[in-house]
């Protein structure tokens, strides 16, 4: 069976969220189908890293998107009704690409990573191809959240957004074969906004065997909140931590440190660098795992979130019990739940997290280890889009 993966980040390498979902995807279908991936890149690094999935036996077409253009072509179309995410992942190239694919190498089926490559599968020539969605999460529910915590005009940015994405996903959903998401949380907004439709829980996976770590457990003060640092949700995450919660635990624990470990600071994230506080923004790094192991306490603080948080399983899975928002914790599964504290204030974050920190690094694992992670890995999560796939290309094969 073959499968055209569309895809709006290169998936590799696994250093963020929706490249590592996406970088499982490929090693798991290319390792029992053939898998060609079409893909938009955001930057000659990015660009750069193409080799390494063609090195898996899988063909790769990336295509860079004009950054500013598609800036300027948005913000010039806002009284119109595209959605801006699909606006802003705009390639030239793309859709010649694509027609070349469809006609050397017509895919079985297609399977579209989130909204925004959705589009382009219901569009000609991918339109007459069954399709599958891995939405992972209803993007349009995460801009509806935003707008109501944001001033103008991203408040009305975002309510804009919030209405016309909906519309699309409604379209998208009643288009699809299947629409994959990553939680019952995320498929029941679905369906709340497409009810006669497929939705089928996938959940996220995790990598244990490069997770587990190999150094006995941290005693040192340390608390590391990791992810991409241009993403609004962490952003304000990274900044409410800093300026609400960290002085207090700074109070009760003067060596305490707070590890901002993230891709692509923007400005306001790089100015809470401030290590006579504790606070330490890295920046991009090669590898995550050696600040986790090198912590004591993961947290997840994001004041809007929508999906699972991989975030969260990468530091259980490094030994870390975890300090979590509501938002962030009603997104994971049961079997992890015992090894995050659930914290609703800036008050509780605080506490929760001082009172971890006040356990020996023996005690902490500890709580970490209660989590049953040994359900979540890659393999048995996705194993049922196999299936899933090959259910719509055989259905439309039928049809036909």
């Amino acid at each position: 069976m073959r499968v055209l993966f569309l895809t709006h980040r290169l998936p590799y390498a696994p250093n963020r969220g929706d490249r590592i979902r996406a970088y499982h995807i490929v090693r798991s279908l290319a390792a029992q189908m053939e898998i060609e991936v079409v893909s938009l890149v955001h930057d000659d690094n990015e660009l750069a890293q193409a080799d390494r999935l063609r090195d898996m036996g899988v063909r790769v077409s990336a295509i860079q998107t004009p950054r500013i253009r598609n800036f300027a072509n948005a913000t010039l179309r806002l009284s119109g009704r595209r959605p801006l995410t699909h606006l802003l992942l705009d390639a030239p190239g793309l859709a010649a690409a694509i027609r070349g694919i469809v006609r050397e190498r017509p895919p079985d089926v297609v399977l579209a990573y989130c909204s925004g490559m959705a589009r382009f599968a219901l569009e000609s020539p991918l339109s007459s191809f069954p399709l599958v969605v891995d939405l992972v999460d209803v993007d349009s529910q995460k801009w509806a959240a935003l707008s109501q915590s944001s001033p103008w005009p991203m408040r009305w940015i975002y309510e804009r957004e919030a209405q016309h994405l909906s519309e699309f996903e409604r379209r998208m959903a009643a288009t699809a074969t299947t629409t994959l998401v990553v939680n019952e949380r995320e498929r029941d907004a679905l369906r709340e906004l497409a009810p006669a439709t497929d939705v089928v829980v996938v959940p996220n996976g995790v990598d244990l065997q490069t997770l587990a770590p190999a150094t006995p457990p941290e005693e040192r003060p340390h608390v590391v909140f990791c992810g991409v640092m241009n993403y609004t949700p962490n952003v304000d995450a990274a900044i409410w931590f800093s300026r609400s919660v960290w002085p207090a635990i700074r109070a009760r624990r003067p060596d305490a440190r707070f590890l901002i470990v993230g891709s692509d600071p923007i400005p306001s994230v790089r100015r809470l660098h401030a290590p006579e506080s504790g606070i330490e923004v890295t920046g991009t790094v090669d590898d995550v795992r050696p600040y986790l192991w090198q912590s004591a306490v993961g947290v997840a603080p994001l004041l809007t979130a929508r999906g699972l948080q991989n975030k969260v399983l990468e530091a259980l899975g490094a030994g870390l019990p975890a300090v979590v928002s509501s938002h962030v914790f009603d997104g994971l599964p049961a079997s992890v739940r015992s090894a995050c504290r659930l914290a609703s204030s800036a008050d509780a974050f605080a506490s929760e997290i001082s009172s971890l920190l006040d356990l020996t690094g023996t005690e902490r694992r500890a709580i970490a280890a209660s989590a049953n992670l040994a359900t979540l890995s890659w393999e048995s999560q996705l194993r049922p889009l196999h299936a899933i796939l090959a259910q719509a290309a055989a259905a439309t094969a039928v049809c036909v």
